[in-house]
C-alpha cells in the first residue's frame, strides 16, 4: 500500500521495508543487502525519507564495522508502526474481497465448475 501525505511526501512498501530492516540490522548497508537494494539505492531512500519529516527517521554513525551503524529515532519507530497498522487496516477491510476474488481465479463460474 502506497500513501501519499500533504507535500508530496510518499511512503509505500519498499520504504517500510526499508526501515524495519534497519531497525532489526543496525545497519543501512546490511538492510540494502538484505532487500536485494543497492547501497547507493538505501542511503537516497534514507535521505528522503529523512527530509520528508521534520526530524530523521534515521540516525546513522560512520566508523566501520565495529562502530558505525544506524538506528531508528523514535520517529522512525512511531512512522513505520503507524504505516504498517494502516496496511492491516486496509488488508482487513478488503479481505472478503480478497476472498471472493481468489475463489473467481479458481474456477470456471461461466459454466458452474
Amino acid at each position: 500500500m502506497r500513501v501519499e501525505l500533504p507535500g508530496g511526501v510518499a511512503l509505500g512498501p519498499g520504504k517500510a521495508a526499508l526501515l524495519e530492516a534497519i531497525g532489526e540490522a543496525g545497519s543501512i548497508a546490511a538492510a540494502g543487502r538484505r532487500l536485494r537494494m543497492s547501497y547507493k539505492r538505501a542511503w537516497g531512500l534514507v535521505e528522503a525519507l529523512n527530509a520528508d519529516f521534520p526530524t530523521p527517521l534515521v540516525e546513522s554513525s560512520r566508523g566501520g564495522a565495529a562502530q558505525g551503524g544506524a538506528h531508528l529515532t523514535e520517529r522512525g519507530e512511531a512512522v513505520l508502526a503507524r504505516y504498517r497498522a494502516m496496511e492491516a487496516k486496509a488488508v482487513a477491510a478488503i479481505a472478503a474481497d480478497l476472498a471472493a476474488l481468489a475463489d473467481l481465479a479458481r474456477r470456471d463460474v461461466s459454466h458452474g465448475t
